[in-house]
């Protein structure tokens, strides 16, 4: 079997399926938590698009610093969501985490075509400990 990317996936491979996208939204903020460059946020459009279009609800999780111990407002994902939202032209809701009972709500909540950023991966021990 040869390899596979996403635009191998056709609107009946996608509608309605829950999809969990690894992006890389490590960002620069400034003090004010304001974006200073999105490269990093505009690379995911592309891919995010094809899927909301043919119908997936796409649950997308990233990292952003390196928190010390547990979660960080600082170094929420916050902005990140904003900033998708705008580029995408739609609501990205934000979890309040990446695991646990209130993302899990969100999740079966979706609708298709919905986009959802989970908080800060980091913000789990297991992230960095590679567990």
């Amino acid at each position: 079997m040869s390899k596979r990317n996403v635009a191998d996936l056709v609107e009946a491979d996608l509608k309605g399926k829950k999809v969990l996208l690894r992006c890389d939204l490590n960002v620069p903020l400034d003090d004010a938590k304001s974006i200073t460059d999105d490269t990093r946020i505009r690379a995911s459009i592309p891919t995010i698009e094809y899927l909301t279009s043919n119908g997936a609800r796409v649950f997308a999780c990233s990292h952003l610093g390196r928190p010390k111990d547990g979660p960080d407002p600082a170094l929420s994902l916050g902005p990140c969501a904003v900033r998708l939202g705008e580029l995408l032209k739609k609501e990205v809701k934000l979890a309040p985490d990446c695991v646990g009972p209130e993302v899990a709500a969100l999740v079966n909540a979706s609708a298709d075509g919905d986009v959802v950023l989970l908080e800060n991966t980091r913000f789990h021990k297991e992230e960095t400990k590679n567990d």
